[in-house]
């Protein structure tokens, strides 16, 4: 399938094989028509075939249609993903310029970026393997290097840097 659609996104199985269906369809119906059209026995065509002659010409340009539209959406898709990917670099590079410019430790990174991530306290002591008041410590020194009080202020800075790109002190 990858010449019909020419792009780099992953077409679904199911999708992929009601396309593969339809054509099947069509190459069977088209060898219809044209054995149909072969077996006249006068140059008059009947209602009949000319309905199915229609009717398989209007099958093959839907799935024409339907291949082209299919193409273009997953060309969408794949580009999309490739600004999400991009933007999200974005903001890792703005969030970790912010804790650059507040000089905080590794330790102090770790847990910051925790906290950006929404993890409560007794989260992130499980994840470092470390005591609650050591998470409560650093989070006191990341406020405090920060110039904010509390997660909401903290996280109000990073969004307001990231609605204008840039870190500031």
């Amino acid at each position: 399938m990858r010449g019909i659609f020419e792009t780099d996104a992953k077409i679904p199985v199911g999708l992929a094989l009601l396309v593969v269906a339809q054509f099947a369809c069509v190459v069977f119906f088209v060898g219809d028509v044209i054995a149909d059209y072969r077996e006249m026995a006068s140059p008059k065509i009947s209602l009949h075939l000319g309905i199915e002659t229609l009717a398989t010409l209007c099958m093959l340009a839907a799935m024409m249609f339907e291949v082209h539209y299919l193409r273009e959406l997953l060309r969408g898709k794949a580009q999309l993903e490739q600004s999400l990917n991009v933007a999200s670099a974005a903001v890792h590079d703005i969030i970790n310029a912010h804790f650059n410019v507040w000089k905080l430790s590794p330790s102090e990174t770790d847990v910051a970026t925790f906290l950006v991530k929404g993890l409560e306290i007794s989260e992130i002591a499980a994840v470092r393997n470390c005591a609650e008041g050591t998470v409560k410590a650093h989070l006191h020194a990341i406020y405090r290097k920060s110039g904010t009080h509390n997660r909401g202020e903290l996280l109000s800075v990073l969004i307001d840097s990231l609605m204008i790109g840039t870190a500031h002190e």
